[in-house]
């Protein structure tokens, strides 16, 4: 609550009688606008522990599809499953450029932006497409336990199936793709967004979500389990062909959706510290206490 916080900066009786100011008492202006500053960025950080859940399947269940699906290159070489996550760094390589040399252009044209789009809604677009990410994973692990069913092999866990891993390729590309829009964008916001002697803090808390939503991630695989193990099946089990592992990336593209609808509402009423975006004002370049807001996304 802005009034709230406004309070902290009122001299009141106390204050003007005391000869000596007290911090824990009365702060300045500068004080008070910078801990709105930081506290408007947290509903963002908590809105984007949901895209870290996905990506981090890149990690655990992909390597698994991986490891059960035919991996040859050439009679004498096994593609391993864990190197095909060196294609979102290869994805995330030509997809900045690309946003930057053709994706701003567009857009600026449209918008009139210098940006072409704001942060927020470069975060948004890679929350997006994190629920397509699910969405084609989903479809994908249909059709590889399909190919499981068809070769009598839905009991051999151990099995190679007769599918290319290359099936999975198009999961790993959105996921750089959707790294390239929201992991970028929520740097920049936590950087530029921040006060400037807690910039370094702002550093630090965009990176923490990638941690904390690999601790939600668990979080979600142990509730899942637990649900589906007192409604008859479980899910996730040993045998991969069995774990019925499209549901549980459908169960993640629906819960990214509703936190998609929430960041979308946080995004809109968030009020950004510059005036104009993608250019400092002169207070803002001399570090004054007085700034200028504006609204929306």
């Amino acid at each position: 609550n802005n009034r709230f916080l406004d309070k902290a900066a009122i001299i009141d009786e106390i204050d003007a009688e005391s000869k000596t100011r007290d911090p824990w008492r009365l702060c300045s202006l500068t004080q008070v606008e910078e801990v709105k500053l930081v506290l408007r960025l947290i509903p963002i950080w908590l809105s984007c522990l949901m895209f870290t859940v996905v990506q981090a399947q890149v990690h655990t269940f992909f390597i698994k599809q991986g490891a059960t699906m035919v991996r040859s290159i050439g009679p004498h070489f096994q593609v391993p499953p864990a190197s095909l996550q060196g294609l979102v760094g290869v994805t995330i390589l030509f997809a900045v450029p690309f946003y930057d040399r053709v994706f701003v252009p567009l857009a600026r044209k449209i918008t009139g932006k210098p940006t072409g789009i704001t942060v927020l809604q470069r975060i948004g677009v890679g929350l997006f497409l994190s629920i397509l990410n699910m969405v084609v994973s989903a479809l994908v692990e249909a059709k590889r336990v399909g190919v499981a069913k068809e070769s009598g092999l839905i009991d051999d866990p151990k099995a190679v199936l007769p599918i290319s891993i290359w099936w999975l390729l198009p999961q790993y590309m959105i996921t750089g793709i959707s790294d390239a829009f929201t992991i970028v964008g929520l740097q920049e916001l936590f950087y530029d967004q921040m006060p400037e002697a807690l910039r370094s803090l702002g550093a630090a808390a965009y990176i923490s979500i990638v941690g904390v939503g690999s601790f939600v991630g668990n979080i979600v695989i142990v509730v899942v389990e637990g649900v589906t193990s007192r409604a008859g099946e479980k899910w996730l089990g040993n045998n991969l062909n069995r774990a019925h592992l499209d549901y549980f990336y459908w169960v993640l593209a629906g819960l990214s959706a509703v936190n998609l609808c929430v960041y979308v509402w946080l995004a809109i009423v968030y009020v950004y510290k510059k005036v104009d975006e993608g250019h400092r004002t002169s207070s803002d370049q001399q570090g004054s206490g007085h700034k200028k807001y504006k609204p929306g996304v």
